[in-house]
């Protein structure tokens, strides 16, 4: 047997088990150069706030120090969003998982201001967290906002929200858990829609069995309300999952 040949066999034997093999990524790296404020926050906060992915499998319960719905934002950016809905839902767990880390250094910040604690962030990619370090059946939300739409035809294929990671998120979340996504690309929000459709196991939380209007725990980002002036639209799903 060829190395191309024992590579195909062993990507096989993994699907057919089960495990996911990530080998096109949604994401470029772009690392960007942090602020002096960014820098400060992740030297200050990261010991007690940051979470690595070699550290493996994740204890929620020690982590936070208390048993609580936990929520996973994927993607989070500079974090605004995330923070302001941490402060917003005390009694609840946060996880944020971005790559950038100018955004990790930002959300840092933004919770040190807020006095948010029931916050943690890793700076991964998302999808080796989810299959390393969260246990099936463990989360209580997963929420993507705005991810990158990858807008040319030919690029399609790089977009995050695909069947196989819809399944992924699908074992993560317990039973009644909800996925919330959101974009402010129609096309995206399209292609959510089927991929989400399409996949066995959800339940749409659309009374129109499409988009649901804007909840009020996902923030209105300045992004959001300039587009609105503008006439452009966000399209947001929730699918829960039911087996």
């Amino acid at each position: 047997m060829n190395d191309k040949e024992s590579t195909q066999k062993n990507l096989s034997e993994a699907q057919e088990q089960g495990r996911y093999i990530r080998r096109i990524r949604s994401f470029v790296k772009r690392e960007g150069r942090l602020t002096k404020g960014q820098a400060s926050a992740l030297e200050r906060s990261w010991p007690t706030m940051g979470l690595k992915h070699e550290d493996g499998l994740l204890d929620l319960g020690k982590v936070f120090g208390r048993e609580a719905d936990t929520i996973v934002e994927i993607g989070f950016g500079m974090g605004h969003s995330l923070v302001a809905m941490a402060a917003a839902a005390p009694e609840k767990n946060f996880i944020g998982i971005e790559v950038h880390r100018p955004g990790v250094g930002a959300c840092l910040m933004e919770a040190e201001e807020q006095g948010v604690t029931n916050l943690r962030v890793f700076e991964h990619d998302a999808v080796e967290v989810l299959q390393d370090c969260i246990a099936d059946e463990a989360l209580a939300g997963v929420q993507v906002f705005f991810p990158d739409p990858w807008h040319k035809k030919r690029h399609h294929k790089r977009r995050l929200i695909q069947p196989e990671f819809v399944e992924q998120l699908r074992r993560k979340l317990r039973i009644g858990g909800v996925l919330h996504l959101a974009t402010d690309w129609e096309n995206y929000a399209e292609h959510m829609l089927e991929v989400m459709q399409n996949a066995s196991k959800w339940q749409n939380l659309s009374a129109t069995n499409d988009y649901i209007p804007r909840p009020d725990e996902r923030p209105l980002t300045k992004f959001e309300k300039r587009g609105a002036r503008l006439g452009h639209g966000v399209w947001d799903l929730k699918f829960s999952r039911v087996e």
